[in-house]
């Protein structure tokens, strides 16, 4: 580049298309520099390409079980590489319109396709160019973490890449049997998902499905997946792994046996870290926590008050979370305090999270143990969605609601949701978090009747009254 851009920005996903749309209507030349596909994680590898196959999965397991007597259960045929094919379809599409055609639409950015690192704190050097920038985004994201396993290198594994639209790590050929190493939200979303399509699944988990969450949520869904066939070994010490192109071998210590798994593939799912490590962060005096996160204040800058960070690559932050839409607004952010003067600060108080299992999940707020830990008075309530009346009425009553409310004001302070349409109803309790609400705001909300969203009403009259006797829209 002949002269230096206002704004460069490492990574084109979420993050980074939304500071350089907001950098670009403040003014500023911006360039953004991609090593692997256009649109980042979710686009191409994640949130979309997952959740069209999840569905597919989904339609084939209601039709072979039907929820409803009178109906004859009817078998669907998977033509895995078809369904493959439609999916790289979406994401191509997806990403021509969400994210090439905005590129394109912005007169004032740049798009630059290579590794890049930096020389010093304001030169990068991608593509063989050096392209000096007044103010960095690093917005490099995330990506699967390995865990040192021996004999995990020697074996043909899989990670959540295997769902990327046109790299060499996707999976074009659906596997007799798959065990999955892991138990967060990738861990059980995959499994579920290559189960109902026909693979035979089993998990194999350090602790328990979902530690990180509520207790019932990991409970419930452990419950439905030993319904639908998934076998799940919890507090698990994987000893090591052997194998080849045609079968793996997971050897694993529990606390009362030792187990072998056999598959045709072993997939790794056991967490995400920042995509860091090539940068050269240290030439530009960039400060990274023990895990490799990127270290930042508040407002999303680092230790050099012109290089910001924002999305995956700064964890937990803050409040932060590896989430698209949290990096997005991180973005904005960041764009405001570079060209603005802004001084916005991230607040990650209420951030809505789903998982999209069947059930699906959806949380928002504090855990109950992170209520105990910060010693704040509250109390909990678990109501069975059984007592919801759209539950029952479509037969999908797996599953509860979960309010924690202060004991001081009634104010809500999370919401854990596991059930029909948890995914949708979540941003309900997260506007409601947002604004304050107590659980009078809840019970004194009209819903409309019969949906699932009643759970949240029902959910938060269970604190004073026994809901297993309110009559359909009881007040």
């Amino acid at each position: 580049m002949s002269s230096p851009v206002d704004l460069l920005i490492l990574g084109s996903g979420s993050t980074a298309f939304a500071a350089a749309i907001k950098a670009v209507d403040l003014g500023a030349r911006v360039a953004m520099v991609e090593r692997r596909t256009l649109g980042g994680t979710c686009a191409n590898r994640g949130c979309l390409p997952s959740k069209n196959l999840i569905e597919a999965a989904r339609i084939v397991h209601d039709a072979a079980h039907p929820r409803y007597a009178g109906l004859t259960p009817a078998r669907v045929a998977v033509d895995f590489p078809a369904l493959i094919t439609q999916k790289d379809a979406v994401v191509h599409d997806y990403r021509a319109k969400k994210y090439a055609s905005v590129a394109d639409s912005l007169g004032d950015l740049e798009m630059v396709d290579g590794d890049a690192s930096f020389e010093d704190p304001h030169t990068i050097v991608a593509a063989g160019r050096r392209i000096e920038a007044d103010q960095v985004l690093v917005a490099t994201g995330s990506q699967p973490w390995i865990p040192p396993i021996p004999g995990l290198s020697d074996v043909p594994y899989l990670t959540s890449d295997l769902l990327d639209a046109d790299e060499a790590g996707r999976l074009s050929e659906l596997p007799a049997s798959l065990v999955v190493l892991g138990g967060g939200y990738i861990a059980v979303e995959l499994a579920q998902l290559f189960a109902r399509l026909g693979s035979q699944v089993t998990i194999v988990a350090r602790s328990g499905l979902l530690s990180a969450y509520e207790p019932d949520l990991g409970r419930i869904l452990g419950e439905v997946f030993a319904a639908e066939g998934i076998e799940v070994i919890t507090d698990a010490a994987i000893e090591r792994i052997e194998g080849d192109a045609r079968e793996v071998r997971v050897y694993a210590q529990t606390p009362t046996t030792g187990r072998s798994v056999r598959a045709a593939r072993v997939l790794v799912a056991t967490g995400r870290v920042p995509a860091t490590e090539t940068l050269g962060l240290e030439r530009a005096g960039v400060a990274r926590d023990p895990d490799g996160f990127v270290v930042v204040n508040a407002e999303l800058r680092t230790s050099q008050p012109h290089i910001w960070a924002a999305g995956d690559v700064i964890g937990r932050q803050h409040g932060s979370q590896m989430a698209t839409p949290v990096g997005a607004r991180q973005g904005r952010i960041v764009a405001d305090n570079a060209f603005a003067n802004a001084h916005r600060r991230f607040d990650g108080t209420v951030i809505p999270r789903a998982i999209f299992t069947d059930p699906p999940i959806g949380t928002v707020g504090l855990t109950e143990a992170e209520v105990r830990a910060k010693h704040h008075p509250a109390v909990a309530t678990t109501t069975p969605l059984v007592y919801v009346p759209r539950a029952g009425a479509v037969h999908k009553t797996t599953g509860v609601v979960k309010f924690i409310a202060s004991t001081l004001d009634e104010r809500v302070l999370g919401v854990h949701v596991i059930g029909e349409g948890a995914s949708e109803i979540i941003h309900e309790a997260a506007m409601a978090l947002h604004f304050k609400a107590t659980l009078a705001d809840f019970v004194d909300l009209m819903h409309v009747y019969p949906t699932m969203a009643e759970a949240l009403k029902i959910g938060a009259q269970a604190f004073s009254r026994d809901v297993s006797k309110l009559s359909c829209c009881a007040e």
